[in-house]
């Protein structure tokens, strides 16, 4: 069995586990408590999604530039209780960089929507790298973000991987930015 499909197979008794549960802050907290940086489902996870951007089957695809890249990794099906299985790649090495309000590089993503919400592991490949969630900044990690939530991606301190599952597969596009 490869990477990809080991990957597949260590989502499934997650996503049992979590198939009823609505993505917020409460369910990000408990993510984090629960499956955080030191579990053995968050390491496991973390390897294989490492493993699928270095054997080229994850996050493959560049979105704007080699620094800011994604791919489906699996459709909606009945054995992932119709999650989608999602991995970005982003780095706030990137040229189109900008400074936040505390001096860091920030490396900003599609503005989008979460219908039915995500599950977002959150996996640094630079030590401080962090992704932008609805609650703050994360390291090693989860996010969740809410149904009918929308924001930009946004990573700072280095490279990260991000690897999510999205209920029904759904994510959009189609809404226009703040200004």
């Amino acid at each position: 069995m490869g990477s990809r499909e080991q990957l597949i197979e260590r989502s499934i008794p997650f996503l049992r586990e979590v198939k009823d549960m609505t993505p917020s802050a409460a369910m990000e907290r408990w993510l984090n408590e629960t499956y955080g940086e030191t579990s053995a489902l968050y390491q496991d996870l973390a390897r294989l999604i490492k493993m699928g951007v270095e054997e080229g089957w994850a996050a493959n695809q560049e979105v704007e530039g080699p620094n800011y890249r994604r791919s489906r990794i699996l459709e909606p099906i009945p054995e992932t209780f119709q999650f989608s299985i999602t991995a970005v790649y982003m780095n706030s090495a990137d040229p189109r960089r900008f400074k936040d309000e505390d001096d860091h590089d920030v490396l900003r993503g599609q503005y989008h929507g979460h219908p039915y919400g995500e599950l977002n592991l959150v996996v640094p490949l630079d030590k401080g790298a962090e992704l932008k969630g609805l609650q703050g900044w994360q390291g090693p990690g989860w996010t969740a973000p809410d149904p009918g939530s929308r924001h930009y991606p946004e990573v700072r301190g280095g490279a990260v991987i991000a690897l999510f599952y999205l209920p029904a597969g759904r994510i959009s596009y189609d809404f226009k930015a703040p200004a």
